[in-house]
């Protein structure tokens, strides 16, 4: 290979793994080498080993468990025959997707690539995005990329053979961002992220400020007496909207000079369905009334400690306080859960105007500069949190 089509190193590592797993010299559930030693074996850097192996898990190829690491998922010993067959699903090249579309594009078709509609987050932000577009002559088309990285590129891919004028994007959780999602920016296509910004890129996004939304849910906890306040996350990956709220809890407890717990701070909760309680670290944590008060990440979370609770006997709230970040009911009127509202309706409606207003621009010859919006959150008290319970 001559060093001007050299492979990127965290690609020479997955190939490595792919052909280890392929030929039966890692069998399944065999645990792979760690970080550190993978490291040493390429001469290269943590993130690149990083992204490496978050791609392989993206891919099927291997899972995770927290503080044992990485193993040979069981079922992939057909692997290079499913890539063969991707690999014919995808071979048009990526430029020659969005030359065409850009040339020959008459239908005035707007995709949305989301993760799931199965919440009322989702929506929320789909009936902003329709309330837009409903006023105007794009046509909206839907593809789920159900938090694959792979099927999020697929859906990109698609909907530009199907020539989408532009793009909504709701990106998958992931460790490293859609490399597709950098070509729309690098070939000038227009497109607008949802919930997520990508750091240190410039892209037109439309976001909830996640800082401000965790430091309202520490405020309001602090101010009812508790201390001992967990924050909780069931991503099993590192995300900027993870690690934002992380950050607006840790700078809340800072301004209130209180030490920071990292024992309160609960990542990587995968709730499994038949699970029992001691095998889930979340329910042992509140079984052993380690903290008086919760922070959930997400809304069908803060359903889920809501119910480990009860499992303990416990009351809310006047044993433990609950507050989610969105609502589990549609109605915010009559929900039951003190949340953090981050106005998913307007999120949608920003971010399908600023892609209208960005394909007018385009009409024009002009070239917008990138918008960034951050809406601010509300907090919403209601039945789940209470003044800490000092016998607790």
């Amino acid at each position: 290979m001559s060093s001007g089509t050299r492979e990127p190193l965290y690609l020479q590592i997955q190939d490595y793994f792919k052909n280890q797993i392929s030929s039966n010299q890692l069998a399944p559930h065999e645990q792979i080498p760690t970080e550190k030693e993978i490291m040493e074996k390429f001469n290269v850097s943590r993130i690149t080993v990083t992204n490496a192996l978050a791609e392989l898990v993206n891919e099927g190829l291997i899972y995770r468990i927290p503080g044992k690491g990485s193993f040979v998922q069981e079922g992939v010993k057909n692997y290079k025959e499913k890539v063969e067959i991707l690999a014919d699903k995808t071979s048009v090249p990526f430029e020659e997707i969005t030359s065409h579309n850009q040339v020959h594009s008459e239908r005035k078709i707007i995709g949305l690539i989301m993760p799931s509609i199965e919440d009322y987050f989702a929506i929320r932000l789909l009936a902003g995005i329709n309330e837009v577009l409903n006023e105007t002559e794009y046509i909206l088309t839907i593809i789920l990329s159900h938090n694959s990285r792979e099927k999020e590129r697929e859906a990109i891919r698609e909907l530009l053979k199907l020539n989408a004028v532009g793009l909504l994007i709701f990106p998958v959780d992931a460790e490293i961002y859609n490399e597709d999602i950098l070509e729309l920016k690098v070939r000038n296509f227009p497109f607008v992220l949802m919930d997520r910004y990508l750091p240190g890129v410039e892209t037109n996004y439309v976001i909830s400020n996640n800082i401000d939304g965790a430091k309202l849910a520490v405020e309001h906890l602090w101010d009812m007496g508790h201390r001992n306040i967990a924050i909780c996350s069931d991503s099993i990956l590192p995300t900027i909207t993870v690690e934002d709220r992380i950050k607006g809890y840790m700078d809340a407890l800072k301004e209130r000079d209180a030490m920071i717990n990292p024992s309160f701070i609960l990542t990587d909760l995968a709730i499994k369905q038949g699970e029992s309680n001691d095998q889930n670290l979340l329910n042992q944590f509140i079984r052993n009334r380690k903290a008086t008060a919760y922070i959930a990440l997400n809304a069908k979370l803060g359903v889920h400690i809501a119910k480990f609770a009860k499992n303990f006997s416990l009351n809310i709230p006047e044993d433990i306080s609950i507050v989610t970040f969105d609502n589990p009911s549609f109605d915010d009127d009559f929900g039951t859960y003190t949340h953090i509202f981050q106005s998913e309706q307007t999120i949608g409606k920003e971010a399908a105007n600023i892609l209208v207003q960005i394909l007018e621009e385009r009409r024009k010859s002009n070239v917008p500069s990138f918008e960034k919006k951050s809406i601010s959150p509300k907090l919403v008290v209601k039945e789940t949190t209470g003044p800490v319970n000092k016998n607790f």
